[in-house]
């Protein structure tokens, strides 16, 4: 009995400790809840299906129009029998029935042209979803390497806060024996309270930051997550011609190739809305048959009769018009072209500010990713020339040669250089994915 006791707690503990550890959240995973979870993504992909269907739509307007028409009413009282050419007086009934066709054969191209500007607008919005979905990607790495350094930065000031502790006492105790002057143990006491200041600081920092992520993923925020460090090797940036790196984003970056399928589109748009101003040529064709049956008239022909020849009427013909004045609808016209032309115009600056942004970014990451590289090969000296300064210093300050102010000037640097360290550390881990942002190539499946 008590072993089942014990096996009982022991079960309800272990899920109790399962309850309380945070989710550990990869870099891959977040990824991943972000792209399903975007919002602003998932409305893109919902208007992608609209620019579907527009495009489509008018594909098949390229096409014949065809319908068909039948009504059957009674009438009571006088009514014309186009049977017997007369007016009568009774009970009459009419089946109608019509098929008709419509081809428009050339209008200026206006149907053409507006069946590739919905074909561009589809193609744009196809790439704005594709860059909407790595500008998540972006955001994500931005706020995950955040939380990241966070972590870091705490951990530097829980240990440079747990050594100063350790100072203290031993201070304490250097002071009690008369070695050292009490200013000594206020100082050093003022120094351990500091760290723990900045120690209160960089949990603040964690906490703040570890929200924004969670309300990014739109995960519950009440669950406690835990972050971890991608198993990226950080030597693994293969150096890539600036060129190369541009020529890559002109045929990769979705805001560039958006702007260019939008400039597309609006050109067509404009030759659609000046096709309106000029002659159209259709087809048409019309088959029509009807049923007529006056009550009490011993003469009424059998419905196959009239139906099928004596009231069937083929109808072919081809209608041209040719716009010459029509008051308001030529200015609406006219005005809708200039509308047309002045978006084209438009797009067309767009999409030459878009060129320019692409360059920028690129030039941008290319010097970054150097310079980081450099600055983290910097910060490596610099943190073991600072251990190895405090610990002269803490052993010098420790026989009274040197004063507090250059023991405590010391610990100032190590600290320094091990956050500089961690920060340059960590952004250039992630420097790869900023570098294939800005050229386009960014896919959740390649993150490594």
């Amino acid at each position: 009995m008590k072993k089942s006791i014990l096996i009982l707690l022991a079960m309800v503990s272990a899920c109790l400790q399962a309850q309380n550890q945070p989710k550990v959240l990869t870099f891959e995973d977040a990824v991943k809840i972000a792209q399903r979870n975007g919002v602003l993504l998932n409305q893109q992909k919902n208007n992608l299906q609209l620019n579907q269907i527009q495009k489509l739509s008018n594909i098949l307007g390229l096409g014949p129009t065809l319908s068909a028409s039948s009504s059957a009413y009674r009438v009571e009282g006088n009514t014309f029998n186009s049977n017997t050419l007369q007016v009568i007086n009774g009970i009459f009934d009419q089946v109608n029935g019509s098929i008709n066709a419509n081809w428009n054969l050339f209008n200026g191209f206006s149907q053409v042209n507006r069946a590739r500007q919905y074909s561009s607008l589809l193609d744009a919005q196809a790439y704005y979803v594709n860059r909407t979905s790595q500008d998540i990607i972006n955001t994500v790495a931005s706020q995950y390497l955040q939380v990241l350094l966070d972590n870091e930065l705490l951990k530097i000031a829980n240990e440079n806060w747990g050594a100063l502790k350790k100072q203290l006492e031993q201070v304490q105790a250097q002071v009690n024996l008369g070695v050292k002057s009490p200013v000594d143990e206020y100082n050093q006491s003022s120094q351990t309270k500091a760290a723990e200041i900045r120690t209160l600081q960089a949990e603040t920092n964690l906490i703040n930051d570890k929200a924004l992520l969670t309300q990014t993923l739109l995960l519950d925020p009440l669950e406690e997550i835990q972050v971890v460090k991608p198993d990226w090797d950080i030597n693994s940036t293969n150096e890539i011609e600036l060129k190369q790196m541009v020529e890559s984003a002109f045929k990769s970056r979705g805001d560039y190739l958006r702007a260019v399928k939008n400039e597309d589109a609006a050109r067509y748009g404009m030759h659609a809305a000046r096709a309106s101003m000029t002659p159209t040529l259709s087809v048409y064709g019309t088959m029509y048959s009807a049923y007529n049956h006056a009550h009490g008239d011993p003469g009424v022909r059998p419905f196959d009769t009239q139906f099928k020849t004596d009231n069937l009427k083929k109808i072919v013909g081809f209608q041209l018009n040719i716009p010459i004045f029509g008051g308001n609808q030529n200015l609406q016209n006219r005005t809708n072209y200039i509308q047309q032309r002045v978006t084209y115009l438009n797009n067309q600056w767009t999409r030459k500010n878009v060129e320019v942004q692409v360059k920028t970014d690129i030039k941008r990451a290319y010097e970054t990713m150097k310079l980081y590289v450099k600055t983290f090969s910097v910060t490596i000296d610099q943190l073991d020339a600072a251990e190895k300064a405090l610990n002269m210093e803490t052993e010098r300050y420790n026989l009274g040669i040197t004063s507090f102010v250059d023991y405590a000037n010391a610990n100032r640097v190590l600290v320094q250089a091990q956050t500089d360290k961690a920060q340059a550390e960590y952004r250039l881990l992630f420097q790869k994915v900023l570098v294939d942002y800005a050229t386009g190539t960014l896919k959740p499946e390649g993150l490594q």
